[in-house]
């Protein structure tokens, strides 16, 4: 997992996150879930960890 920062242009910046994995690449069913979940523990569950 790699974060990446970087402007927003205004006030603002930009969160980008890169799923990294191994060769072979997972197929396009595991790969879906995998994005699903990191989704879900990024930004939905993680700002509950600091109480927001």
């Amino acid at each position: 997992m790699r974060f990446e920062l970087s402007s927003g242009g205004g006030a603002g910046t930009l969160l980008h996150w890169k799923l990294l994995v191994a060769e072979p690449l997972p197929d396009s069913s595991l790969l879906g879930h995998l994005r699903k979940r990191l989704n879900q523990l990024i930004n939905a569950d993680l700002p509950y960890s600091f109480g927001q």
